[in-house]
């Protein structure tokens, strides 16, 4: 078969492409192997590690790090774009940076607009689905195999984007909202992946068994990031933030160097599975698997999520029920604070910054049973231990500044 006939099998009905472009375009992503995931994974933990590092330990705050990594993602995409051919370092430098991006753009909805993650959630997933649905309509094909013209690219990190947007607020919606934790939302997620896993073996589509698993990749990475990350005392490693960052971007990058020298995602062919394609699960139109996994999954969740919104509205109950108010609700968190300020006061700013770490933990771990009690208190609240976290673990931390962040947080709770 010569380049011509090639180049035109790759193209879609009524679309002529030349030769010489085709060529110019054809690398511009990765083969799917197994390497393929396993950085996938890894820019997902360095996008949840990373926009915490900059945000809180640099204090950058969370505008400030939406800002410098905003333009950062704006250049390297501006490289990418122009790039004639997939290059490893640049290709995995744009995911890394979008992840972070993403994870940004909930964060904000969340933290500074006080859009709830059930919204954010809900939002990201039509975006989404309008992105696919344009995709398809102008290009007449989802898959990532024929990224060879400009305007594939664009609908591509769109989806891109707004994967780890979904991904972010999904799962912070099951692990901190429901009380999940990461462990469980980890285990989840690991679960439905291999679900689809089974049922791409069985029949269902590629393309769109790629997307779902793309999409669960997220939280199951900010699981790995935030066992790592969190203190022995928690079940975490005690890694650290910091710490758990360096070790994934040290292992992104050695991962794309050897994906560099090797070309095996660039040189590997697609791998044959022997899938049933006599199953009925095979023979099943696209659109109706599309149809029929988007029913389950938006049931599955529906069912989950009302589920254990009634557990924890229950637990609420029993609270109020044994007379335990919701300003007695704050008191541990209260004297944890008083703790960290009488430390920062002996200027003992080591021990004040274990204190956060303690009170960043239980926060997270109350924060879906204390949110329903009284929503606008338990905001302000989030906001001002929002405020403790970034003053107490700043690079250079101010005394005075600890100081008026705990005492305002303090009085937010009383």
């Amino acid at each position: 078969m010569g380049k011509i006939e090639k180049i035109k099998n790759l193209s879609v009905p009524g679309q002529e492409i030349s030769a010489s472009k085709s060529r110019q375009m054809l690398n511009k992503v990765p083969q799917v192997t197994i390497f393929f995931w396993i950085i996938k994974v890894l820019c997902t933990t360095v996008g949840e590690t990373a926009s915490d590092f900059l945000n809180v330990n640099l204090g950058f705050g969370l505008t400030g790090t939406s800002i410098v990594m905003g333009i950062l993602l704006a250049i390297v995409l501006f490289c990418q774009f122009r790039a004639k051919k997939y290059i490893p370092g640049l290709y995995w430098m744009s995911v890394v940076l979008i992840s972070i991006f993403g994870t940004l753009v909930t964060d904000n909805l969340t933290d500074a607009m006080g859009v709830p993650l059930e919204v954010s959630t809900i939002v990201f997933s039509v975006a989404l689905a309008i992105t696919f649905a344009v995709w398809y309509s102008k290009e007449k094909t989802l898959s990532i195999h024929s990224i060879f013209t400009s305007k594939r690219e664009a609908f591509y990190w769109l989806a891109i984007l707004f994967t780890f947007a979904l991904g972010t607020a999904s799962g912070d919606l099951m692990a901190e909202s429901l009380g999940l934790g990461y462990l469980v939302t980890g285990l989840i997620v690991v679960g439905v992946v291999v679900a689809v896993s089974i049922a791409w073996k069985l029949g269902l589509d590629s393309v769109l068994s790629f997307w779902i698993i793309y999409i669960m990749t997220r939280p199951l990475g900010a699981s790995m990031g935030d066992y790592l990350s969190q203190p022995h005392k928690y079940g975490g490693l005690g890694l650290g933030a910091t710490i758990t960052t360096i070790i994934f971007v040290a292992a992104i990058i050695f991962t794309v160097i050897y994906l560099a020298v090797s070309k095996i995602d660039t040189t590997a062919k697609a791998k044959q599975v022997d899938k049933a394609k006599d199953s009925a699960l095979a023979k099943l139109p696209v659109a109706k698997q599309v149809v029929a996994v988007v029913c389950i999954l938006a049931v599955l969740s529906g069912a989950g999520y009302f589920w254990r919104h009634s557990v924890i509205s229950a637990a609420s109950a029993a609270r109020a029920d044994s007379s335990q108010s919701a300003a007695t609700d704050y008191s541990g968190f209260i004297k944890t604070e008083e703790n960290m300020l009488s430390l920062v006061n002996n200027g003992d700013m080591s021990g004040a910054k274990t204190g956060a770490d303690d009170l960043e933990y239980t926060w997270d771990q109350a924060a879906a049973t204390l949110k329903p009690q009284d929503k606008t208190k338990w905001g302000n609240v989030d906001k001002t231990i929002d405020t403790v976290l970034r003053e107490v673990r700043s690079t250079k931390p101010d005394t005075d500044a600890c100081k008026t962040a705990l005492e305002a947080s303090i009085a937010a709770m009383k």
